[in-house]
């Protein structure tokens, strides 16, 4: 009998008004109708890990393994920065928004991970870790010229605010592939809120 097998993540859960301010930039990138599959602004999360496909039994471990790297944090304050893609902004294929505060703190969550999840055998990506929020993915079709377009516009948008945001909740995240988008369904959580009152 095989056992069944979930394509997961652990992401930080997004507050409804960073979406919207997220939401916001890719209406502005929208207007020069630039060939682009846009993430839907319910679906955002900043990934800390991916997981891959892991058998159903793993679940309770990976359960654990997230309370316990997370007892003693603390929840971070991010403020959005520059605009940005994967590889680069002269060929963009990964639209997304980087950070100008929070940073650090996201990285120091993605190593209390890293010192947990070898053990059920997850092993770091050998790339160093970056937090961004992704806000779309160019289409395979997209011209040379399309995605220079693109990079352009990247280049020369600003983020109309300098608010900051509270991000306290820690999700495992399964992922179904889907021909309308992924659908994602939070398996466990951690907040980070309610760890800091229950040892203070």
């Amino acid at each position: 009998m095989n056992m069944a097998t979930y394509r997961l993540f652990i992401a930080v859960e997004l507050p409804d008004t960073l979406r919207e301010e997220l939401a916001d930039l890719q209406t502005r990138l929208k207007r020069d109708q630039p060939p682009v599959r846009w993430v839907k602004p319910e679906a955002m999360h900043l990934t800390l890990w991916f997981l891959g496909d892991v058998p159903g039994d793993q679940v309770s471990h990976l359960k654990i393994a997230m309370m316990l790297s997370f007892a003693g944090q603390q929840a971070a304050h991010i403020r959005l920065g520059a605009p940005g893609a994967f590889p680069n902004l002269q060929r963009p294929q990964v639209i997304w928004v980087g950070l100008a505060e929070g940073e650090a703190h996201l990285r120091s969550w993605y190593d209390a991970l890293a010192r947990r999840l070898p053990s059920l055998g997850f092993h770091p990506d050998p790339r160093p870790f970056r937090p961004h929020l992704t806000l779309g993915r160019v289409r395979h079709e997209a011209s040379a010229e399309q995605q220079q377009r693109l990079g352009a516009a990247l280049r020369s948008l600003k983020l109309s605010s300098n608010h900051t945001w509270n991000l306290q909740r820690v999700v495992l995240f399964r992922s179904d592939l889907r021909p309308e988008g992924p659908r994602y369904t939070a398996l466990a959580e951690v907040d980070l809120q309610g760890l800091e009152a229950a040892s203070g």
